[in-house]
């Protein structure tokens, strides 16, 4: 399965963030789309149960093929809030709540068919063979192509995986959470010759003023300079070094930075730049 080489996140395009207009999503879809980016990311949840509802009733009025976009969903957390009667944040993988959510996802976004779904967050009471039967079901009802996971451990994949087969893991990645590169994540994605997808690849640079972000600042700085690019292209840059292929998602509720992010793809960080990233973030020397 192709996937654009920036997928865009839609999670904070709608009430827990920009709370964008029908007019705004059509506006950053169309951004995208210039770019070459047509993999949208989304989950059930998002927006407490509205966003892909808004992402639909505005994507279904431009005069677009559906082939030529791909959709990401995600399912399994049953969340309480104000559109969901639930008494407890929980996480249900029951045949009957997935089959339900695939087919509110499709009612939400207004299409017959996601390209990929994905298990939200792994339960400890998830049955791989029940979550297999649900897979097969709405594979064979032609309302899902492929299937993943978010957020698993190599283990916690395996253990669908052996049930069904599965095409990637969607797991935080960044300069400030670089876990992925050591705890098998990833090194598993290589050996099964499959492709993950990152988010929140930025990290909390941007968000929070701390000793580990003023020391990759100062690397950051000299880095800008050498490349004559902004900061967050060499963040970026930094996952699209790894040798797993990852598809980063890119969470921008600003069409202007979609440019900036496509630029990305063309830098190729010195492997001593990246090393040198890596010290900043650690305050220690690899062994």
């Amino acid at each position: 399965m192709d996937f654009s080489p920036i997928i865009i996140g839609t999670m904070r395009w709608g009430i827990w963030g920009a709370n964008h207009s029908k007019k705004e999503v059509q506006n950053l879809i169309q951004s995208s789309l210039e770019q070459k980016l047509s993999t949208f990311d989304h989950a059930d949840i998002y927006g407490n149960y509205t966003t892909e509802k808004l992402f639909g009733n505005a994507f279904s009025e431009m005069n677009l093929k559906r082939e030529e976009v791909q959709f990401i969903s995600k399912c399994g957390i049953e969340m309480p809030c104000e559109n969901r009667n639930f008494s407890v944040k929980s996480y249900n993988y029951s045949k009957e709540h997935l089959l339900k959510s695939v087919d509110q996802s499709l009612a939400n976004l207004k299409t017959d068919y996601l390209d990929l779904l994905l298990l939200h967050r792994p339960s400890p009471l998830m049955n791989p063979e029940e979550i297999a039967e649900s897979f097969s079901i709405i594979k064979t009802q032609h309302k899902v192509r492929h299937f993943g996971v978010s957020n698993f451990s190599p283990s916690q994949f395996d253990l669908i995986n052996n049930a069904f087969p599965l095409i990637t893991n969607q797991v935080e990645v960044s300069l400030n959470e670089p876990k992925a590169f050591y705890d098998g994540t990833l090194d598993q994605m290589i050996m099964k010759q499959l492709k993950p997808m990152a988010y929140s690849v930025l990290g909390n640079y941007f968000s929070e003023n701390t000793e580990e972000n003023r020391r990759i600042k100062k690397v950051l700085t000299v880095l800008c300079k050498k490349y004559n690019v902004e900061e967050n292209q060499i963040l970026l840059a930094f996952i699209l070094k790894h040798p797993a292929q990852i598809y980063p998602i890119i969470g921008t509720s600003r069409a202007e930075n979609l440019v900036k992010f496509k630029n990305s793809l063309s830098i190729d960080l010195e492997r001593e730049d990246w090393f040198k990233l890596l010290e900043a973030k650690t305050n220690i020397e690899v062994d």
